[in-house]
């Protein structure tokens, strides 16, 4: 069992370790939701010293350095509610749990009020970071939807409370009156996405770039730009003939059989390239797109040609013809 003093300075010492925990942690998942095609945001953080001190004289804790698990935590953010369980169940088989999900999404007896629901995994953190006695840490992890994400950042910044006061009632029930338009805009964007399905020609646009991104961030943490994308995408989907879903095998066999090469392509003229951030140049080849382009300009170089001349400025091409070493 350790005091309060105890537990901040053994925090202070060994918090870049949380932190290399955390990282690894984010990374190991973000590359298992690529390769199980879910789409996501993964991010990290070790506890700021300072939070661990509040949090450790504020709770009355019998043992805080037990007691704080989220000592180094994860957060995965997902497009709606009907990707939670696929979010869950990746960590759970990718990672080694730590006792039972905290998930409050449907407890019973909360019907009639309005409440953020928490879903929480506590696991063992990937990588070999250990304390002193080689035990290996722990790692949060929260999963929540777009929506709940943006309410939950709002909400600790308008309901932090400073030492003495509370926050008045009038603003903590304004907030959770928004909790109704949070799960009414989850349910639409769910809906709206598979309403897509419906609709061959923009669905299938809407495929091929989410499966490339999928593909692309096994490669790179990138954000790329998403209108830029799409216009692209709408140019490329006319060189790959009808068949979708034997293309985007072909895409995926290609990724891995040319990994290395596509590893080179995009440290030197990627999203970290000088020549993308000194230069402005090779812009395609920071977005997930390239990976078609690369692929089409190995094994249909004439056809892409001929069909982006019409639509695309030609100069575009040319730089990831560069970069993957092809001549048009």
């Amino acid at each position: 069992m350790t005091s309060i003093d105890e537990a901040i300075e053994r925090y202070r010492t060994e918090r870049p370790r949380f932190d290399v925990a955390a990282k690894l942690t984010a990374a190991h998942i973000r590359r298992r939701a690529a390769r199980a095609r879910i789409s996501c945001e993964v991010s990290h953080r070790a506890k700021e010293v300072s939070s661990f001190i509040t949090k450790a004289q504020a709770k009355g804790y019998v043992d805080p350095w037990v007691e704080i698990t989220d000592k180094a935590g994860v957060r995965i953010v997902v497009q709606h509610r009907g990707l939670l369980d696929r979010a869950l169940d990746l960590v759970q088989e990718c990672l080694t749990p730590v006792g039972v999900p905290e998930d409050d999404r449907d407890a019973p007896g909360g019907e009639d009020r309005l409440q953020y629901p928490r879903l929480h995994v506590q696991v063992q953190a990937w990588g070999d970071q250990t304390d002193d006695a080689g035990k290996p840490y722990e790692c949060e992890i929260q999963i929540r939807t777009e929506a709940t994400d943006l309410w939950a950042r709002m909400s600790h910044k308008l309901m932090y409370k400073p030492a003495g006061h509370e926050v008045p009632s009038d603003v903590r029930r304004s907030l959770y009156r928004l909790i109704a338009l949070v799960e009414l805009y989850d349910l639409e964007v769910e809906r709206g996405v598979n309403a897509l399905t419906l609709h061959p020609d923009i669905a299938r646009s809407n495929r091929l770039l989410e499966e490339t991104e999928h593909i692309f961030r096994t490669f790179t943490e990138h954000h790329p730009r998403r209108e830029l994308s799409e216009e692209v995408v709408d140019v490329l989907v006319r060189t790959i003939g009808p068949d979708e879903s034997a293309y985007l095998e072909r895409l995926a066999r290609f990724a891995d059989e040319r990994r290395e090469d596509l590893e080179r392509a995009y440290s030197d003229y990627g999203p970290a390239s000088d020549h993308f951030l000194r230069h402005g140049r090779y812009i395609l080849a920071s977005q997930p797109e390239s990976l078609i382009i690369f692929e089409r300009l190995s094994t249909a170089k004439l056809l892409l040609h001929g069909i982006w001349l019409d639509q695309l400025p030609e100069s575009m091409l040319a730089d990831m013809a560069d970069a993957w070493g092809v001549f048009l």
